[in-house]
Protein backbone atom coordinates (compact mmCIF):
# COMPACT_ATOMS: atom_id res chain seq x y z
CA UNK A 1 0.00 0.00 0.00
CA UNK A 2 1.29 3.43 -0.57
CA UNK A 3 1.56 6.07 1.93
CA UNK A 4 -1.94 7.31 3.43
CA UNK A 5 -3.60 10.14 2.92
CA UNK A 6 -6.05 12.19 4.91
CA UNK A 7 -9.41 13.84 4.48
CA UNK A 8 -11.16 16.02 6.96
CA UNK A 9 -15.05 16.67 6.56
CA UNK A 10 -17.49 17.44 9.05
CA UNK A 11 -19.39 14.33 10.85
CA UNK A 12 -22.53 15.68 8.45
CA UNK A 13 -20.83 15.12 5.43
CA UNK A 14 -19.01 11.91 5.97
CA UNK A 15 -22.55 10.47 7.31
CA UNK A 16 -24.38 11.40 3.76
CA UNK A 17 -21.14 9.70 2.13
CA UNK A 18 -21.49 6.48 4.09
CA UNK A 19 -25.41 6.48 3.33
CA UNK A 20 -24.27 6.87 -0.17
CA UNK A 21 -21.11 4.87 -0.38
CA UNK A 22 -19.01 7.77 -1.69
CA UNK A 23 -18.04 11.38 -0.61
CA UNK A 24 -18.73 13.86 -3.58
CA UNK A 25 -17.14 16.46 -1.41
CA UNK A 26 -17.21 19.21 1.53
CA UNK A 27 -18.50 22.42 0.59
CA UNK A 28 -14.98 23.64 -0.24
CA UNK A 29 -14.47 20.66 -1.96
CA UNK A 30 -17.14 21.24 -4.63
CA UNK A 31 -16.35 24.98 -4.99
CA UNK A 32 -12.87 24.03 -6.02
CA UNK A 33 -14.31 21.73 -8.21
CA UNK A 34 -11.96 18.68 -6.50
CA UNK A 35 -11.50 16.94 -3.07
CA UNK A 36 -8.88 17.90 -0.75
CA UNK A 37 -6.79 15.78 1.17
CA UNK A 38 -3.40 15.89 3.14
CA UNK A 39 -0.52 13.84 3.71
CA UNK A 40 0.39 13.08 7.44
CA UNK A 41 3.10 15.60 7.11
CA UNK A 42 0.62 17.98 6.40
CA UNK A 43 -2.51 17.28 8.19
CA UNK A 44 -1.69 19.44 11.05
CA UNK A 45 -0.85 22.37 9.00
CA UNK A 46 -4.02 22.13 7.04
CA UNK A 47 -5.88 21.75 10.45
CA UNK A 48 -4.30 24.68 12.02
CA UNK A 49 -5.26 26.62 8.74
CA UNK A 50 -8.89 25.31 7.58
CA UNK A 51 -10.28 24.05 11.07
CA UNK A 52 -8.85 25.62 13.99
CA UNK A 53 -11.74 25.62 16.68
CA UNK A 54 -13.43 23.26 14.93
CA UNK A 55 -16.26 20.58 16.77
CA UNK A 56 -17.97 17.50 15.08
CA UNK A 57 -15.26 16.77 12.27
CA UNK A 58 -14.19 13.46 10.81
CA UNK A 59 -10.30 12.07 10.00
CA UNK A 60 -10.60 9.46 7.17
CA UNK A 61 -7.63 7.53 6.43
CA UNK A 62 -7.38 7.09 2.72
CA UNK A 63 -5.77 4.06 0.40
CA UNK A 64 -4.32 5.91 -1.86
CA UNK A 65 -4.38 2.92 -4.07
CA UNK A 66 -8.26 2.42 -4.22
CA UNK A 67 -8.58 5.89 -5.75
CA UNK A 68 -8.95 6.38 -9.93
CA UNK A 69 -6.36 7.85 -11.78
CA UNK A 70 -8.34 10.86 -10.91
CA UNK A 71 -6.17 11.92 -7.73
CA UNK A 72 -3.77 14.10 -8.68
CA UNK A 73 -0.28 15.64 -6.87
CA UNK A 74 -0.65 19.63 -7.00
CA UNK A 75 1.51 22.47 -5.65
CA UNK A 76 -0.23 24.30 -3.08
CA UNK A 77 0.92 25.82 0.22
CA UNK A 78 4.59 26.70 -0.21
CA UNK A 79 5.24 24.76 -3.30
CA UNK A 80 4.21 21.23 -1.13
CA UNK A 81 2.41 18.87 -3.04
CA UNK A 82 -1.06 18.16 -1.83
CA UNK A 83 -3.39 15.24 -3.35
CA UNK A 84 -6.62 16.10 -5.02
CA UNK A 85 -9.55 14.17 -6.25
CA UNK A 86 -11.20 14.65 -9.62
CA UNK A 87 -14.03 12.57 -8.46
CA UNK A 88 -15.99 11.03 -6.03
CA UNK A 89 -14.23 9.18 -2.83
CA UNK A 90 -15.26 6.08 -3.00
CA UNK A 91 -15.69 4.51 0.65
CA UNK A 92 -14.37 1.47 -0.07
CA UNK A 93 -10.85 3.66 -0.29
CA UNK A 94 -11.25 4.75 3.75
CA UNK A 95 -9.15 2.26 5.51
CA UNK A 96 -9.62 4.12 9.05
CA UNK A 97 -11.93 7.21 10.43
CA UNK A 98 -12.07 9.04 13.68
CA UNK A 99 -13.35 11.57 15.48
CA UNK A 100 -11.90 14.93 15.78
CA UNK A 101 -12.31 18.11 17.63
CA UNK A 102 -10.55 20.77 18.64
CA UNK A 103 -9.38 21.16 22.19
CA UNK A 104 -10.38 24.75 24.35
CA UNK A 105 -7.65 26.44 22.84
CA UNK A 106 -8.29 25.56 19.10
CA UNK A 107 -6.15 23.33 18.34
CA UNK A 108 -6.27 19.59 17.60
CA UNK A 109 -4.45 16.68 19.23
CA UNK A 110 -3.82 14.01 16.42
CA UNK A 111 -4.22 10.26 16.64
CA UNK A 112 -0.84 8.59 15.80
CA UNK A 113 -1.06 8.37 12.19
CA UNK A 114 1.43 6.78 9.58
Amino acid sequence: MAQPIYKIASAQDWTTARAVGQLVGTPVDMADGYIHFSTAAQLAETLEKHYRGASGLVLATIDPDLISADLVWEPSRGGQLFPHLYAPLPMAAVIAERDLAARPDGGFDLPEIS
